[in-house]
């Protein structure tokens, strides 16, 4: 679980992340755009994970790995912006966030299970 001071912290992570990737995401990935759904931060605050999201992308590993190999760039822009309200800039290491493909794995057995139970009521009427 993670402390209040750990969750206050990775707020200002995700805020500052979501409006260097508004402004600035393009030079990393043109015509892509980029979610920060969630951000973990170590008890130290010297390492964030950063979830993703995208839209308007094909391969979403190799994305990630675009944004990984700029994390240092994106770190420094991130140092500059929370230089105020933090002693240390944490590492940052980017992942994808999937919950939306499994969201729709659910839905899709959901809907699968749904249309079983129709076929049975049907052929249990008839």
């Amino acid at each position: 679980m993670e402390s209040k001071r750990q969750q206050k912290f990775a707020g200002v992570i995700q805020e500052e992340l979501a409006a260097i990737f508004q402004r600035e995401g393009q030079a990393y990935l043109p015509n892509t755009l980029v979610t920060i759904t969630r951000v973990r931060v170590s008890p130290d605050l010297a390492v964030a994970k950063v979830y993703l999201s995208f839209l308007n992308t094909n391969n979403t590993s190799l994305t990630v790995a675009e944004v990984n190999s700029h994390a240092g760039e994106i770190r420094y822009k991130l140092g500059s912006r929370i230089r105020h309200q933090a002693r240390v800039v944490p590492t940052l290491t980017f992942f994808l966030d999937d919950t939306n493909v499994y969201v729709e794995h659910m839905d899709r057995i959901f809907d699968k299970i749904s249309k079983e139970r129709k076929e049975s009521d049907q052929e249990e009427a008839d």
